[in-house]
């Protein structure tokens, strides 16, 4: 796990600076309609997987013999699926207004967005059979290569096209990697079409893909719609902003995977389930803590690149930005308790709980979007994620034998509050720069953590090698 985190410790970082400076010589609203149609594609490529990929990690994870039965349907089928969502992207960007040249970026960035999945279905096989390492360096290689790209293109003169293309070719090359890959590893798949399987397949898979298509429009619905609604200069600013939370979920996406095989492999072991969630916790949120008040007290130095940009525009990014990470502090506490539910056959309550959130949020848009633009864009986020969390926690309250440890989650918010109020402390009647405020921080962190009781020295020197 350290390992997975490391890697991406080293990519996602340098990547979201490229990316903002992409931005910023694209400029904001030509980056908000490329973001937008990104949300866009993103929306419906649910299509292209229909839940396959959570569905075989699954089932690989606890029957073995899966693969070999099951893999030589499952490839093909999946392939194909990508040309119908490809089809529905195209589709569904002509009734949204999408014209000429949009439509032929739409294609292109949906294009990349579709062999990148196809490849996450692929390294599906890798995380059921417990290969972490190798799973993690293929999830940060399409940034890599991506990053190398772009990096190559800001002192030739980087524009529109030269950009998209480069994400088209790093997603290929990662998806034809990691087919070698899987095929080196496990021996190479040849396909058999069955029709039972494949019906089999599907049916099982539905609630996954009825939940992905949900968190889907859940969480990209409001760039789409704050580009139709409001412009794409607004959509710009709220891109800028949610980098920086895409950048920093990373780290719980990459994390909460893992758990999800976990409490796969111990499907009827409520015991288990419950050390693992209560380790999870602690693993998930206690980095987000740090990161969240960071960003609440000393949130515009993230902004520093944007150097074409009006004071008036970075204050209004560092707004959104603040909003946002409350929105991550949300998901800090409260995600781990979807994927103990979607791997415990929970699926579906899950999927009606999001699709409430879906209409909370559609509403909000409707209403604010226009005369507000990210800003509101931003709250409506943070709101449709407080809803969905005190469902997660009544769900596993109510559907599992794990139970929602409340201790726990009182003494990380208390942990939360010290570290704030310790932070604005320190920022009162002294200006220190940036960076030395944070590491002061950071050990005042550390103490409140142990003071807290939330990790403990035994597990300190457990992890040091002394006794």
């Amino acid at each position: 796990m350290s390992f997975v985190v490391l890697l991406n410790l080293l990519v996602k970082p340098g990547w979201v600076v490229v990316e903002n400076l992409v931005q910023d010589r694209l400029g904001h609203a030509t980056f908000g309609l490329v973001t937008a149609l990104s949300a866009l594609t993103l929306v419906v490529a649910a299509l292209s997987d229909l839940g396959l990929t959570p569905y075989a990690v699954q089932r690989v994870a606890a029957e073995p013999r899966f693969m070999a039965e099951t893999f030589p349907t499952l490839l093909p089928l999946r392939g194909a699926l990508n040309f119908v969502a490809l089809a529905a992207m195209l589709a569904v960007g002509w009734v949204l207004g999408y014209r000429g040249n949009e439509l032929l970026l739409l294609g292109a960035v949906g294009g990349a967005l579709l062999l990148a999945q196809y490849g996450q279905f692929l390294r599906g096989t890798l995380q059921a059979h417990q290969k972490f390492n190798t799973d993690a360096v293929l999830s940060v290689l399409e940034k890599f290569v991506l990053l190398g790209a772009v990096l190559v293109l800001l002192p030739i003169g980087l524009t529109l096209p030269n950009y998209v293309g480069a994400r088209l070719a790093a997603a290929a090359f990662t998806a034809v990697l990691t087919y070698g890959l899987m095929t080196r590893l496990f021996g190479r798949v040849r396909y058999r079409w069955q029709g039972p399987v494949a019906r089999t397949a599907l049916r099982a898979s539905l609630p996954f893909a009825l939940m992905t298509l949900l968190y889907g429009v859940n969480e990209r619905i409001d760039m789409v719609m704050l580009e139709r609604l409001a412009s794409p200069t607004e959509a710009g600013y709220y891109a800028g902003a949610y980098r920086w939370v895409d950048a920093v979920m990373m780290y719980a996406w990459t994390v909460l995977p893992l758990f999800f095989a976990k409490f796969a492999s111990v499907p009827k072991d409520a015991s288990a389930q419950r050390q693992l969630l209560m380790f999870g916790q602690r693993i998930v949120t206690l980095p987000m803590l740090f990161i969240v008040a960071f960003v609440l007290f000393r949130g515009e130095v993230v902004f520093w690149q944007f150097s074409h940009s009006t004071p008036a525009e970075v204050a209004r990014m560092t707004l959104c930005l603040k909003i946002l990470f409350v929105n991550v502090l949300v998901h800090a506490f409260f995600a781990i308790y979807s994927t103990l539910l979607t791997s415990t056959t929970h699926e579906r309550a899950v999927s009606w709980l999001v699709a409430l959130s879906i209409f909370l949020n559609i509403g909000l848009n409707l209403f604010l979007l226009p005369r507000y633009g990210a800003i509101a864009a931003s709250l409506d986020t943070l709101l449709c994620a407080l809803a969905v969390s005190v469902g997660y926690l009544v769900l596993v309250a109510r559907r599992t034998g794990v139970g929602v440890p409340g201790r726990l989650l009182a003494r990380l918010l208390l942990a939360f509050g010290l570290l704030c109020g310790a932070w604005a402390g320190l920022q009162y009647g002294l200006y220190l720069s940036w960076w030395l405020e944070a590491g002061v921080m950071a050990v005042v962190f550390g103490l409140i953590v142990l003071g807290t009781g939330l990790v403990r020295r035994k597990e300190i020197m457990s992890l040091t090698g002394k006794s």
